[in-house]
């Protein structure tokens, strides 16, 4: 799967399921602070990336993830 597809999986679901505000998505937006995810957020979309795209997000792995595109570089490196 390619860069701009996981990019545009990841960016629907933010905005169609936990209802970011799409002008805020932008590579360098901070995931908690910019797009406002927060726990139950988090929920949600752990479920939406092992829908969509087939492995569970590990919390510890996902320690040093804080902006759009590390959370894309994260799941590239898992698919």
């Amino acid at each position: 799967m390619t860069r701009e597809k996981v990019e545009e999986i990841v960016n629907d679901f933010l905005v169609n399921e936990i209802e970011v505000d799409a002008d805020k998505i932008t590579p360098d937006a901070n995931l908690k602070t910019d797009l406002g995810i927060d726990s139950l957020d988090f929920v949600d979309i752990v479920v939406i990336v092992e829908k969509n795209f087939g492995f569970k997000i590990k919390a510890e792995e996902m320690q040093g993830v804080q902006t759009l595109a590390q959370f894309y570089d994260y799941i590239q490196s898992k698919i």
